[in-house]
């Protein structure tokens, strides 16, 4: 687990930003065990690739167009039970932190996993998750 110190200006980057912070197994099935509307869901991290790319990407994507009815985040290494929760709503992807999901109607349509995330820019990011949108929103 990392320190509070660290991590606490890292979520804020994602919940100043409208995502609720989801800290609790309770509140992530909630959340995606809704039949109806659609939910993004960012698996943060305090990594480099989550600070340049999914954290600015998921944000600029919500910006304009179509957008999810909800904006729901996880901390990986900070939310240990909510991360292991929100994991079971993301099989078979394996465990991948960052990551960005989109849910419509308690299904999972859209995945970018870190390998999706990682030597990718934020705009790229920011597309992918644009296009999808179009497509489920």
């Amino acid at each position: 687990m990392y320190p509070i110190e660290l991590t606490t200006p890292i979520a804020r980057d994602l919940t100043d930003f409208g995502f609720e912070g989801l800290s609790s197994p309770e509140e992530v099935s909630d959340v995606l065990d809704k039949k109806e509307g659609t939910v993004l869901l960012v698996v943060n991290s305090v990594c480099g690739c989550a600070a340049a790319n999914a954290r600015p990407g998921a944000k600029m994507a919500i910006t304009k167009g179509k957008k999810p009815d909800h904006l729901v985040t996880v901390f990986a290494g900070v939310d240990k039970d909510a991360v292991e929760k929100a994991r079971e709503y993301l099989l078979p992807y394996p465990p991948s932190s960052p990551s960005i999901a989109l849910f419509k109607d308690g299904r999972l349509v859209h995945m970018l996993e870190r390998r999706h995330i990682e030597g990718n820019s934020a705009q790229t990011i920011a597309n992918n998750l644009e296009h999808a949108f179009e497509m489920y929103c």
